[in-house]
């Protein structure tokens, strides 16, 4: 044909060496400018989703307990070591003995044994720990403010109509119990690797060769051993440790007539909060350190009861507290610098927050 016909228009196509002509309809044409305004997106501004997600205040508290766990135990890894020899039955049984022992088979540096993981493991602890605690506080606070302004949830059961009321919860004891667990079962096996190089430094001597033996000997299930008990004893210790600090911290401004603490308050009630809480709570921490060492001595108890009256028939009910003396001198300047520190940091992070 000579003339082309207007309601068709001509498409060359190659297919291999053939060449062809396919005439397409008009209609069927796809115009670009439509083409292009279809297929063009826009993508997200990661970058501005990033700082908005960073400012908020969950991750401020997050960030505030991990450089407050961090700092506390460059400084008192020392004392850490002593405390878990005397609580498992290591050595001399008394603090000065246990500092030269120390250092007469290991160097100064066996009384930072173990402080690589030890870092390793109290950065995402503390993290989580302070996270989770200001965020159940929170949640709980909200919900009984919510509930005591509108009527309450109601059970009904037949005749008996029962009120879901939580107003006589304290929301500070049910966070700091949530606060143990959940960062307990988050960083249980970086516990274990702790006082496996802490404890046994010749059979374990670096992270790798403890990570690659421990997984050898009992698989995945090896770096949660002593779960149970681990949990049994957080349970009491952290609900009394972050009850206690509150409780406390509000009495005294309540006294003082202030708003907040200052720093050396904040390490006072940080440190009477650590020591109530470790002495409630420290005969389940002997419990629990024998049962998670005890498969390197080969007599593990098979659990914590039995634990506790093994330490009983050895050594006398003053079994339980052996080693109270270096746990409080431990946990007493860690609890007041870790609370000094983390609202140092959050005053910091929170009030930059403020600002953007």
């Amino acid at each position: 044909m000579a003339l082309e016909s207007e309601s068709q228009k001509k498409s060359y196509g190659v297919f291999g060496d053939v060449y062809g002509v396919m005439m397409v309809p008009k209609e069927l044409e796809i115009e670009k400018d439509a083409s292009i305004d279809q297929f063009r997106f826009q993508l997200p501004d990661l970058k501005q989703a990033f700082q908005d997600f960073v400012r908020t205040r969950e991750v401020g508290e997050f960030i505030s307990g991990a450089l407050a766990g961090a700092m506390t135990k460059a400084v008192l890894a020392p004392l850490e070591t002593i405390r878990t020899r005397m609580v498992v039955g290591i050595g001399s049984k008394n603090i000065s003995g246990s500092f030269i022992e120390v250092i007469e088979q290991q160097g100064w540096q066996g009384l930072w044994a173990g402080n690589t993981i030890n870092m390793l493991r109290i950065i995402p602890t503390q993290a989580i720990e302070f996270a989770t605690f200001e965020c159940v506080k929170r949640t709980m606070t909200e919900a009984q403010e919510k509930w005591s302004t509108k009527e309450c949830p109601k059970l009904q059961i037949g005749p008996v109509s029962l009120n879901l009321s939580i107003s006589w919860i304290s929301p500070i004891a049910v966070a700091g119990a949530a606060a143990g667990i959940v960062s307990t079962l988050a960083c249980h096996p970086l516990e274990v690797l702790k006082d496996r190089l802490t404890v046994s430094p010749d059979i374990y001597p670096s992270i790798s060769v403890a990570v690659s033996k421990i997984h050898n000997d009992g698989g995945i299930g090896a770096f949660y051993a002593g779960i149970s008990p681990t949990l049994i004893g957080m349970l009491p210790y952290s609900t009394c440790y972050y009850f206690m600090y509150e409780t406390m911290k509000k009495s005294y401004c309540t006294a003082k007539n202030k708003t907040s603490l200052n720093r050396p308050e904040m390490l006072l009630i940080g440190a009477l909060s650590g020591f109530t809480a470790s002495t409630i709570s420290f005969p389940l921490e002997v419990a629990r350190k024998r049962l998670m060492v005890g498969a390197l001595q080969g007599k593990c108890p098979p659990h914590m009861a039995a634990a506790l009256s093994e330490v009983i028939r050895e050594q006398g009910i003053m079994g339980l507290y052996r080693g109270w003396g270096a746990s409080c001198l431990k946990v007493m300047p860690s609890s007041g610098i870790t609370w000094m520190f983390y609202e140092a940091w959050k005053d910091i992070l929170l009030a930059e927050r403020r600002h953007l």
